[in-house]
């Protein structure tokens, strides 16, 4: 049984308001959400079940759940724009032996 044209509406005129959530969905929220904290009561038991049994899975399962409390990294790039004045244009190495008092070039001078 519709709303007939000519018959006064004593209902909400304006409808439900944007945003608001039907009397449904809000009960699977609050399902949802008691499971969620049932389950949250064993999660530390069954990690550690899961540690025992499988320590790569109890591993990945880590990492995933550290999404959580760990913000992710974002790469950053950078642009330089213009021109680089300065420009190397030799580098030049020099190795020297340190001397430790012993002096290579008199034992080689005393053989001769």
């Amino acid at each position: 049984m519709g709303f007939k044209q000519g018959k006064e509406w004593k209902g909400n005129k304006h409808g439900r308001p944007k945003g608001a959530s039907n009397r449904s969905t809000e009960m699977m929220k609050v399902n949802i959400q008691r499971m969620i904290n049932e389950g949250l009561n064993y999660m530390k038991e069954d990690y550690h079940r899961l540690r025992e049994e499988d320590p790569a899975k109890a591993l990945n399962l880590l990492v995933k759940l550290m999404e959580y409390s760990i913000p992710k990294l974002k790469s950053v790039d950078m642009e330089v724009k213009g021109e680089i004045k300065n420009k190397i244009e030799k580098i030049t190495v020099e190795i020297k032996q340190k001397d430790d008092g012993n002096n290579n070039n008199d034992k080689e001078n005393n053989k001769e």
